[in-house]
């Protein structure tokens, strides 16, 4: 999948759509997301032209990848599921319905998630 600059999470990170901030810093934004699936539903997005996990993990800088996993624990401490507990979850290609090309990481948190997937 290749790099759509009008994808949704570009426009916000070039101020076009609006959002509900959490965190940002040089690499990283964070904000609310407009359709909660738990009491706390934050998304996670690099700055840089990332389309998937395997495309950050191979591309981004080593400060990149620092300031993504440092701002996931920062906010679930901030956001207050770090000691009742969390979930993070990317979606990657379109087997896993990944809806937006540009990586992203859902932080949830608020309540009891359940297991990840049915077994069998």
């Amino acid at each position: 999948m290749a790099y759509d600059s009008n994808n949704v999470f570009a426009r916000i990170l070039r101020g076009e759509i609006p959002c509900k901030r959490v965190y940002e810093d040089v690499h990283v934004l964070a904000f609310h997301d407009i359709s909660p699936q738990s009491p706390t539903h934050i998304l996670l997005i690099p700055k840089g032209e990332y389309v998937s996990f395997d495309d950050f993990a191979a591309k981004a800088s080593p400060e990149e990848v620092t300031a993504l996993v440092r701002a996931i624990g920062r906010i679930a401490r901030e956001q207050g599921v770090a000691d009742s507990g969390y979930r993070i979850l990317s979606n990657t290609g379109a087997a896993a319905h990944q809806e937006v090309p540009h990586f992203h990481v859902h932080l949830f948190g608020g309540r009891d998630l359940g297991g990840m997937l049915p077994r069998g």
